[in-house]
């Protein structure tokens, strides 16, 4: 079995990602890109077996990211060197925030103190420069102003930092795998990256947006679209799947690092060619995988980063609920499998109802499904219908009358409301857990003062949230959330990270963003694209300082 390994630096010769490439072909174009960005003659790609190493090594990647949703999206954006400056002619309605940007306005936001600037804002994030990134770009959002970003950008090709995006599919991630017949939550502008608006293209793509919330179809489509118009296609590499990412050395080669270069493995360093000096960079992380072909065959690889940023978000694996029976085929987990349940007919003409689990927006839009569909339903969720931290006491009335309704439902038509013979079209069942299902389709629910019902049901859909897929790390990351001895999780278990570099602080070089990290909109998972180019750029800064103090140079 072979394997292709990834030489150095990025230049501009990767395919459009949209171009079906046979397992040659992706090897070819790897060749040329590789060579031409490093300026040698590289007549062939160095193969290897899965469990050897080269003689020749190959160089190393300083940025390898690991995800290509918006999270992804946006940070290689940003490693491609646009740089955010301050317009002319902004004014923002925060005051100090203002004369503050005002001291530095010749400078980007890149090479400016981003604790500095964020210092005293609030906002729906525990990140600070995911807020301050934020109202730079959505002045007063939270608010209902409609401001416009006091931001411009400008493309620096210098500030260029060699990465590649590696994803599942096309980029956009999870988008384009989510419900089409459902609104976002979050308005169009929020979904939007920098640089380009999304009212923009729908224009190109002459689609009149006819409110403020969209389908995830159309983001999934402008993500797509936006790697193309941006240049960043040349980055990206779809159907790709990672099986590891090690670590090849620990703490004690830093502590011999600081005693000399000298004693360092030679293994661990690579030299790359940046104007016209030799840059050292250090080979951390080893990542492996393997791309999948359009014949269904698996073509592996080996290539060696730097630096690691996990993009993945938390949509890979649905919550389960861990009880018996769950596994069972009418027990679904997800709102792709329900709705093909219904496509194909298997739900028409049922009479028992359709048991959703969950009191979330995913199990909102399930209800809101059945519903549409003549279907009767049992909702069952463990909060009580007045608990404060129910997505739909948060939300708008306005602006998400589709949800107002199946709270209203939720409230208004629970167990104790209704008629004891369960023949409404929708019957909720606050403060319920689900014991078992069992074979002959029937669901054991027990309350919160410990009474049990047994319910029948025609299927069944499980809707309490997602997790990450960190299978690639070991313990699947789970020493690098918060809570060591938990998995990763959006929510209760988050990956720590600096708050203002996003690197992980259990792992130097390992850096998350978005959902891993909390931020679960869109609108505030930029501010880790931004933490980590400031932070990459610094370092680097500090870098040549050393290097030409090593020289003798001022």
């Amino acid at each position: 079995m072979t394997v292709w390994c990834c030489r150095c630096s990025l230049a501009s010769h990767f395919r459009n990602y949209c171009n079906p490439e046979t397992d040659g072909q992706f090897l070819n174009s790897l060749v040329q890109y590789l060579g031409d960005s490093l300026g040698t003659n590289v007549k062939t790609m160095p193969l290897l077996e899965e469990t050897t190493l080269p003689v020749d090594a190959p160089l190393t990647l300083p940025m390898v990211i690991i995800g290509n949703g918006p999270s992804g999206i946006c940070l290689s954006y940003m490693l491609s060197g646009y740089r955010p400056y301050l317009s002319p002619e902004a004014v923002h309605p925060n005051p100090i925030l203002h004369s503050k940007l005002k001291e530095a306005r010749h400078l980007s936001l890149v090479d400016q103190e981003l604790e500095y600037l964020s210092e005293g804002l609030e906002g729906r994030s525990s990140n600070p420069v995911a807020v301050l990134f934020d109202t730079l770009l959505h002045p007063d959002a939270d608010f209902g102003f409609d401001y416009p970003s006091v931001l411009h950008w400008e493309l620096e090709e210098q500030h260029y930092v060699p990465h590649m995006v590696l994803g599942k599919g096309p980029p956009g991630g999870a988008w384009h795998s989510m419900e089409g017949s459902m609104l976002t939550i979050s308005f169009g502008d929020w979904m939007e990256l920098p640089g380009y608006k999304f009212k923009d293209w729908a224009a190109t793509k002459r689609r009149n947006i006819k409110c403020d919330r969209v389908l995830p179809e159309e983001i999934a489509s402008y993500y797509k679209h936006y790697v193309k118009i941006m240049g960043l296609q040349k980055n990206f590499r779809d159907n790709i799947y990672i099986t590891s990412v090690s670590r090849l050395y620990r703490e004690q080669d830093h502590e011999n690092e600081s005693q000399g270069k000298e004693h360092v493995s030679e293994q661990h360093f690579q030299m790359q060619e940046q104007e016209g000096q030799n840059t050292p960079i250090k080979r951390n992380w080893e990542i492996r995988g393997y791309q999948r072909s359009a014949d269904g065959s698996h073509v592996p690889f080996c290539l060696f980063a730097e630096n690691v940023a996990l993009a993945t978000g938390t949509f890979d694996a649905p919550g389960r609920l861990q009880v018996e029976g769950e596994d069972f085929p009418f027990v679904l987990h997800s709102m792709s499998d329900f709705g093909a349940a219904i496509g194909k007919g298997i739900l028409c003409g049922k009479t028992d109802p359709v048991l959703i689990i969950g009191g979330g927006l995913t199990a909102a839009d399930a209800v809101l499904c059945a519903y549409n569909n003549s279907l009767p339903i049992i909702h069952v969720f463990r909060r009580k219908v007045t608990d404060p931290n129910l997505i739909f006491k948060q939300l708008p009335k306005k602006l998400y009358p589709e949800y107002q309704k199946v709270y209203h439902m939720m409230c208004t038509q629970s167990v104790s409301n209704v008629d004891s013979n369960l023949h409404s079209s929708y019957i909720s069942f606050p403060e319920h857990r689900v014991l078992s299902f069992q074979s002959d389709m029937k669901c054991v629910l027990q309350s919160a003062a410990g009474l049990k019902k047994i319910l029948k049901f025609s299927v069944a859909l499980v809707l309490i949230g997602s997790h990450p897929n960190l299978c690639f790390l070991k313990d699947q990351g789970q020493g690098i959330g918060h809570n060591p001895n938990e998995p990763i999780t959006c929510k209760g278990n988050p990956i720590e990270i600096d708050p203002y570099t996003y690197e992980c602080t259990k792992e130097p070089n390992l850096f998350a963003i978005g959902p891993l990290v909390g931020d679960n909109f869109v609108r505030f998972l930029k501010g880790g694209a931004l933490g980590i180019a400031r932070h990459l750029t610094k370092r680097q800064k500090l870098q040549l300082i050393v290097e030409r103090g090593g020289d003798g140079m001022p």
